[in-house]
């Protein structure tokens, strides 16, 4: 189950796709079979703007992920006006404020994928009442990437029966094959928007 993200920049790597048409990008992944989309809406360092959760939904029938730093609860009523289905909620940015969000995102009606690194992070979303829960491969201090950080959180979690998805450093069909054991999903953007060919490089981890 691959959540495929239509990402044009990162801090990491820069611009990684230049001049993307959202609908058709997402036209184009949903083809590639990816269960839900993630649309990135801060624009400083990702280049995106909220519009694009629109111009996505008017393209395609997935669910949308609003993927942004979520600071105020005023982002969840505005999620939900954009079209967004599903939030992201990063446990290191919200840390004891997290419970609340998680429950406000909920009563909005929208799903809240809780992003987390460490063992305490993991806890920190376990006392919530979220049921998906993803696990960050990269560090967002020396965006370093270590894909045991999945392997070594998502034993816990999976215990108390919510979803993982592994979230960053998927590069190849091999690298799910060797991860999936440990989580229900990926999150995977840069790999198949650098690429050449997005629908195919998106098929390589659909079908691993």
């Amino acid at each position: 189950a691959i959540i495929a993200e239509i990402k044009c920049a990162s801090p990491s790597s820069g611009i990684i796709r230049r001049n993307v048409d959202m609908p058709m990008m997402a036209g184009v992944l949903e083809q590639g079979g990816c269960i839900a989309l993630s649309v990135l809406t801060e624009p400083y360092f990702f280049g995106g703007i909220c519009r694009d959760i629109a111009r996505v939904k008017s393209a395609v029938s997935l669910p949308v992920l609003r993927k942004d730093f979520i600071i105020d609860e005023r982002q969840v009523p505005e999620s939900r006006a954009l079209g967004a289905d599903a939030m992201l909620l990063i446990a290191a940015v919200l840390k004891n404020r997290l419970p609340g969000f998680v429950d406000t995102v909920i009563d909005y009606g929208l799903e809240p994928l809780v992003e987390v690194r460490t063992g305490a992070e993991a806890e920190l979303a376990l006392s919530t009442e979220t049921t998906l829960i993803g696990i960050n491969n990269r560090d967002l201090t020396t965006f370093g990437v270590d894909r045991s950080t999945t392997r070594n959180l998502s034993a816990r979690i999976r215990r108390d029966g919510r979803l993982v998805v592994s979230e960053s450093g998927m590069q190849s069909a091999d690298d799910v094959r060797e991860m999936k054991q440990y989580c229900d999903a990926f999150l995977i953007g840069s790999s198949i928007m650098s690429h050449n060919h997005p629908r195919k490089k998106l098929e390589e981890f659909v079908c691993a």
